[in-house]
């Protein structure tokens, strides 16, 4: 019913869009949903369509959860928020059945004001953002052929499951610029740029906390999806083994909400670890993670933005998929683990289809194993 609906939708847009202007886009608007991690691993598309068009004016529209990861970026020429449907942890997008249809209408409208000459759909599945570009009658509009993508869309690129999530938006841009870019993970790299104020405050825990000659090793545990966390006890382990080598420091790390975890991992260590969870903002976490010599998680945000500081990392993956959300960067130097259970990925963070106590896919990593890829 909805795939009719949206067909129809399309049919009556379709006269109402602006007619394409020859020439490079002089007027782009990238949209862009999701969480803070998904926005950092579109940050080489940015990149891509900034060297591609640099003349262009380059809007982009995020949701405001995730603003940080791309303010100040010099790529974007400007930065706004939609709190789009379904995309809101806490729950804002089901209050109301009616709602995201409301909006999609409002920021339409506004929207349409702009008279953008082109609009990149960075999520594949996006279907809301893709009627919102052509109702605010954008004449190109470039994104994947989901099925729900595909008839609001004026060019779809062929949708690969498999393919890593930083690639398909490469893909994008590559379809609207007609350049050729790169199709290897780290080029272009991942970017994210704390303040001068958040490196002098990583600079001032870093000498408050560690000794000259203490290498830092920060272990981040947490994450939003239920089924991506590892028991307590295995990263105690972890955290243990790698404290036992001479001259480091062990750092359990957390966002808002994550600091019950932290002190669970920090009372099951025998050695003492430093701990800093909900008491940092994203830009002085990335400012400290910059300082590690290796970072340690499952798959998240934070382990991404170690990526984009160049620090070596070691990933925990059971119910997504590293092909598509894995590290972008060198394997050499951002190792996955995870454990190859015939039902991994089902791509269900929230609770194990199998119905099994606590993540199976994760339970089966061992403790051992990770141990040994981060001595590596």
């Amino acid at each position: 019913m909805m795939l009719v609906l949206l067909r129809l939708l399309a049919l009556l847009a379709r006269p109402l869009t602006r007619r394409a202007t020859p020439g490079p886009p002089r007027r782009v608007v990238l949209i862009k949903p999701d969480h803070l991690g998904d926005l950092l691993l579109a940050t080489p598309a940015l990149q891509a369509l900034r060297a591609a068009l640099p003349e262009a004016h380059i809007s982009a529209l995020v949701g405001p959860w995730s603003r940080r990861m791309w303010q100040g970026l010099p790529e974007v020429d400007r930065l706004g928020e939609i709190p789009f449907p379904g995309f809101e942890r806490d729950g804002g997008g089901r209050r109301h059945r009616l709602r995201p249809y409301l909006m999609l209408f409002r920021y339409a409208v506004l929207l349409r004001r702009e008279a953008y000459d082109a609009a990149l759909i960075l999520r594949d599945d996006h279907w809301w953002g893709a009627l919102l570009a052509l109702l605010a009658g954008i004449p190109r509009r470039v994104g994947h052929a989901c099925p729900r993508c595909a008839p609001l869309l004026s060019e779809a690129l062929p949708l690969d499951q498999g393919e890593h999530v930083t690639q398909q938006c490469l893909d994008v841009v590559a379809r609207l610029t007609g350049i050729d870019l790169p199709n290897h993970p780290g080029t272009p790299s991942l970017r994210f740029a704390p303040t001068p104020a958040e490196r002098v405050w990583a600079r001032a825990w870093i000498t408050a906390h560690l000794e000259p000659v203490e290498r830092l090793v920060v272990i981040h545990p947490g994450s939003a999806g239920a089924t991506k966390l590892w028991p307590a006890e295995r990263w105690a382990a972890v955290g243990d083994a790698l404290a036992a080598r001479s001259g480091v420091r062990v750092l359990l790390t957390g966002g808002p909400g994550e600091e019950g975890l932290v002190r669970q991992v920090s009372a099951a260590m025998r050695c003492p670890p430093l701990t800093l969870a909900g008491a940092t903002s994203i830009g002085q976490l990335v400012a400290l993670l910059a300082h590690a010599t290796l970072v340690l998680g499952v798959d998240s945000g934070p382990l991404h933005l170690a990526v984009s500081q160049g620090t070596p990392t070691v990933h925990l993956f059971g119910p997504t998929d590293p092909k598509r959300f894995g590290p972008w960067g060198d394997p050499a130097r951002h190792r996955v683990v995870r454990a190859g259970l015939a039902c991994s990925p089902c791509h269900n963070v929230q609770r194990c289809p199998r119905g099994t106590v606590g993540p199976e896919c994760m339970h089966a990593i061992a403790a051992d194993t990770v141990v040994r890829l981060s001595l590596r």
